[in-house]
């Protein structure tokens, strides 16, 4: 009898979850923050996760079907999620058409110029997010207030986000309202507000098993212990920036983290410890994506020298 092997991409896990359903999961969890940052940035942040999704879910059906020659891959929910993470790292006054470069740079390049799903090195959002950032940086770093009366989409009212203003030393720690934060009410890109909302979609990932958590709370330990070690404000750390939705719904993505829990653990120290490092000493007030991208270079490594115990091994003592 001619059996046929199928040799597919990582990761390779037996269990009853699908691909599908897996995306469809996260992308469910991000409700939530979606609807805050719809309440507060209202039109904008509509017409800005329109676009990416578009984008995002054109550009892998072009590639897929006509460079690649695949059958569709849109049904597994993936470029849509791409889409989602793309549009909660940008401002939400953002043109369409640099939303639109984003999202092919994310998909185009951060993820089928790799062989598509599961072949990908770097997390494809986040590489749409550093590349916007980087050839658009007055666009992208104008934020936005939000206002649950402020429907326009062209004139909205823009200030600095809070890790902005704290490094120019505009405002210190005792002016910033945590209430605020908690809720959605700073300025910010889409995925910035609302950080009850995120950790809504943290807990909904757990309870369904999609994300484990330790890359998660390794990230926000660090963030925190380091912040306090050198004098910062913990609290306003973590809850600022897009440290929450990065430590959430990407750096726990399946295919640029590792695999084992030891490795999770170290790779999410890493992620917190480059974050604050930038925050506090670098050109950017925000560190999270640059991090993420960063440790994603180092995934590779990681599942190679952290493995998990082998069924049935001991050690054996010499």
């Amino acid at each position: 009898m001619n059996q046929l092997l199928v040799v597919s991409a990582s990761p390779h896990i037996h269990t009853s979850r699908t691909t599908s359903k897996c995306m469809w999961n996260v992308v469910i969890a991000l409700i939530p923050a979606l609807l805050c940052a719809f309440y507060y940035f209202g039109i904008g942040a509509v017409i800005v996760t329109a676009a990416s999704v578009t984008g995002c879910v054109v550009t892998e059906f072009l590639i897929t079907r006509y460079m690649l020659g695949r059958e569709s891959s849109i049904a597994n929910g993936s470029a849509i999620l791409t889409g989602l993470l793309l549009a909660c790292n940008l401002p939400s006054n953002l043109p369409v058409w640099i939303v639109l470069i984003g999202a092919v740079v994310a998909i185009g390049i951060g993820k089928m110029s790799f062989g598509g799903l599961g072949c990908n090195i770097f997390n494809p959002a986040l590489v749409g997010r550093v590349f916007l950032l980087i050839s658009f940086p007055a666009q992208m770093t104008t934020w936005p207030l939000p206002s649950v009366n402020t429907w326009n989409y062209a004139d909205a009212t823009t200030g600095a986000t809070i890790l902005g203003s704290l490094k120019l030393g505009e405002i210190n720690v005792s002016d910033i309202d945590i209430l605020d934060k908690l809720t959605g009410m700073a300025g910010g890109s889409l995925g910035e507000v609302g950080s009850i909302a995120l950790i809504i979609g943290f807990v909904y990932l757990l309870v369904t098993k999609v994300i484990s958590w330790h890359i998660p709370v390794s990230i926000i330990a660090t963030v925190g212990l380091f912040s306090w070690s050198i004098g910062a404000s913990p609290v306003i750390e973590i809850l600022s920036g897009g440290l929450l939705l990065g430590a959430i719904f990407m750096a726990t993505d399946y295919v640029t983290s590792p695999m084992c829990h030891r490795g999770m653990i170290l790779y999410g120290v890493m992620i917190g410890i480059i974050t604050v490092v930038i925050r506090q000493w670098g050109a950017y007030p925000e560190g999270m994506s640059f991090a993420i991208l960063i440790m994603n270079g180092f995934t590779p490594l990681i599942n190679k020298y952290i493995k998990p115990r082998r069924f049935g091994e001991r050690s054996v003592a010499k």
